[in-house]
Order: structure tokens, then C-alpha cells, then sequence
């Protein structure tokens, strides 16, 4: 389908229509229909227009959520024209870059595609969370633009996608018609900020008050370092002992010849594993063993600051600041 072809948007019945495969993330669709229902239940006490929308099911017969739950939803036309609604697609419940390959291989994934397409050819506009992010790939709309999914898939994502610029640590990005979040949760942010947008802050902000939903802008406080290997054993084993190491890691050619590769290898499986640089990974690790301190103990933030290899307290509240969109302080408070 070329970017010439013209589609008629179609004015909307609703304002969002959820798009919801075979065994997406039963969490993501309830949060989905619990945020909406709640904005639905609160826009007449606000006075501000009711949110309306529709659920609907990528292929035709029982639609089965993760964990043996199951939904009623009318089945989306394969000849479904754009239209002015958000088209919403809760995580797809995959969780390694294998599953996702076979998945995105499935019938109705497949059929989707083109629907995903001439819904932003057509002048309408998308959103997916976690590993639904991948559909968007697969479709070739995140081609050029800034989007985010789950962290411990993000590398797997640039893989796919290099001119998609990737960032693993943001919770939520907007790039015109597409609207990416991070993992399983983060498909709530997701929703306010669709809300937002669509509705106006007023409904959006009263929803997540009434949630408890707190507003968060990043993934990265929440990124296991160890995790970011993605199974890669070697990258895993790099990590253990840059944590074992703190605060006087060795260098990267002394660690590489402990792990008997080349500097230049290791630097490249590291990228390979986790979408960052040898130097990138070693500062996660410092500033997640900091997070830690700060909530489990005492010490103050100057020592804090030694115990993982940084000369003074500003320097780590810098970093913290850059990474977590939160200071050493704001930490301790939430450790309280």
C-alpha cells in the first residue's frame, strides 16, 4: 500500500475503538475499560463531553485474554475505513523477542496490519503499549519517528526498527498520529494521556485522582539491571560484576579479558543486549545500587555517592535527575 493511496476518514462514532488480539495482557484490556468507564462516570459531574468507545476483536470466535480470561467483542471489519477515533491496542502478553516473532506471524495480527496503515494514511491516529508497540513495527509506522515499549524488549525493537529512535526509559511518547507506552502498567499511562489529549486535563487529571493512578514519566526507575541482558548469559554475567565490583569498577578491557573476548566484542554484544554502550550500562548499575541505598538506608547522599563510584553528591543527584526524572531526596521519601 503506497503513501499516495487516499482513504476517506470517516467522521467518528466514537472516540477510541480498542483493538484487542487473542491473549493480549488481561490487566492492560480491564485498565483500558476501567479508566474509560471511570471518565465516562465523571465527565457529567465536570461538565465536559462523555468519552464514548467500542471494543473490538482482531479475528471472529471467543476472544481469550491472558490467564484463561475472556471478553465479548464485536469482530473489526477487514474492511474497516479510518476515522477520527484513537485506535488503542493493549499488550499483546508476549515477553521475549522469540514470542514476539511468532506472534506477529499469526493470522490476525497479520490481517490488522494494513487496517493499522490506512488508519494513519488516513489522517487517524494509533496507540499501543508493550509488546503491542511491535504490531506498529511490523505495520511501518514507527519508521523515523520516537517511541518507547517495554524495557527489556527495546533493544530487540532497534534491532527491527534503527531509524526508530528508541527510548526504553520514557513511560509514555507521543510522535504525531502514534502513541507509544512501556511495559504491561504503563498501558494506564498510556490511557491518561490519550484522555488528555482527546478529552482535556480537567477528565484525565479527575480519573487519576479517583485510580490513585499517580502520574509517572519514566520507565527507568523501575529497569533491573540484570534483566537488561535479555538472556544474554555473557552481558548477565558483566553485570554481576560490575554490581560485585562497586564503587571501584575495573576497566572495560580489564573486564573483557576477565571474560576472555575482545573490548571491541564485549562492546558489541553489550549493545546488542541491551541498546547501550558499555559506559551507559556501568552508570545504570551505579545509579541503581544508589536508588537502593537510598531506600534501605541511612547513609547520606555524599556517602551514598562514594559507595558507587562518584566523587561528590552533585554528580549523583545530576545523573539520578537525568535517568529517573527524580532526585536522591524524592527517593528517600517514597522509601518513608
Amino acid at each position: 500500500m503506497s503513501d499516495s493511496t487516499c482513504f476517506k476518514l470517516i467522521l467518528p462514532v466514537n472516540d477510541f475503538t480498542i483493538l484487542v488480539a487473542q491473549g493480549a495482557l488481561a490487566t492492560a484490556v480491564a485498565a483500558t475499560l476501567d479508566i474509560l468507564s471511570t471518565a465516562a462516570a465523571l465527565a457529567p459531574r465536570l461538565k465536559v463531553a462523555t468519552p464514548s468507545w467500542r471494543v473490538c476483536a482482531l479475528q471472529k470466535g471467543p476472544l481469550r485474554l491472558s490467564n484463561g480470561l475472556s471478553l465479548h467483542a464485536q469482530t473489526l471489519s477487514r474492511n474497516e475505513a479510518p476515522d477520527h477515533s484513537v485506535w488503542v491496542i493493549p499488550g499483546l502478553a508476549t515477553h521475549t523477542p522469540g514470542a514476539v516473532e511468532t506472534r506477529l506471524q499469526q493470522r490476525d495480527l497479520i490481517g490488522a496490519i494494513p487496517l493499522l496503515r490506512s488508519q494513519v494514511l488516513g489522517g487517524g491516529s494509533v496507540a499501543a503499549s508493550c509488546s503491542a508497540v511491535f504490531l506498529l513495527q511490523a505495520a511501518g509506522l514507527l519508521r523515523g519517528r520516537q517511541a518507547t515499549t517495554t524495557w527489556w524488549l527495546a533493544s530487540y525493537l532497534k534491532t527491527l526498527e534503527p531509524d526508530c529512535q528508541v527510548d526504553a526509559n520514557r513511560m509514555v511518547i507521543a510522535d504525531g498520529p502514534i502513541t507509544t507506552a512501556g511495559a504491561a502498567f504503563a498501558h494506564a499511562d498510556l490511557l491518561l494521556q490519550l484522555l488528555r489529549v482527546r478529552c482535556g486535563a480537567e477528565l484525565a487529571d479527575a480519573v487519576a485522582r479517583m485510580l490513585l493512578i499517580d502520574g509517572r514519566e519514566a520507565q527507568a526507575p523501575f529497569i533491573v539491571p540484570a534483566l537488561l541482558a535479555s538472556g544474554n548469559t555473557l552481558v548477565a554475567e558483566l553485570v554481576a560484576r560490575i554490581e560485585a565490583a562497586l564503587p571501584d569498577i575495573p576497566s572495560m578491557a580489564t573486564l573483557a579479558g576477565d571474560l576472555c573476548i575482545s573490548q571491541r566484542t564485549l562492546a558489541r554484544r553489550i549493545q546488542a543486549a541491551t541498546g547501550n554502550s558499555p559506559s551507559a550500562l556501568i552508570q545504570f548499575v551505579r545509579l541503581k545500587r544508589a536508588r537502593w541505598l537510598l531506600e534501605t538506608s541511612q547513609m547520606s547522599v555524599d556517602r551514598i555517592a562514594e559507595q558507587v563510584g562518584y566523587r561528590d553528591a552533585t554528580a549523583l543527584r545530576r545523573l539520578m535527575h537525568k535517568a529517573f526524572a527524580a532526585t536522591p531526596r524524592q527517593f528517600r521519601k517514597l522509601a518513608s
